[in-house]
């Protein structure tokens, strides 16, 4: 498995924790949450590149 397939795989396995303990909305806000807020966490400046990345690779 690939770096990326395995931190996917590890995502799903604990939002499946999260909705079994807690309520559904509570695992729905943690795991919208923790990806916006290490977004918010970056310089403008490595937004925009990753803005860029993002962009390049969507048009392939």
């Amino acid at each position: 498995m690939s770096k990326k397939a395995k931190i996917a795989a590890g995502g799903v396995a604990i939002g499946l924790i999260l909705l079994i303990w807690l309520p559904w909305w509570v695992a729905f806000l943690i795991v919208v949450g923790v990806p916006v807020a290490a977004y918010l966490a970056l310089d403008p400046s490595q937004r925009r590149r990753l803005r860029r990345v993002t962009r390049k690779e969507l048009g392939r």
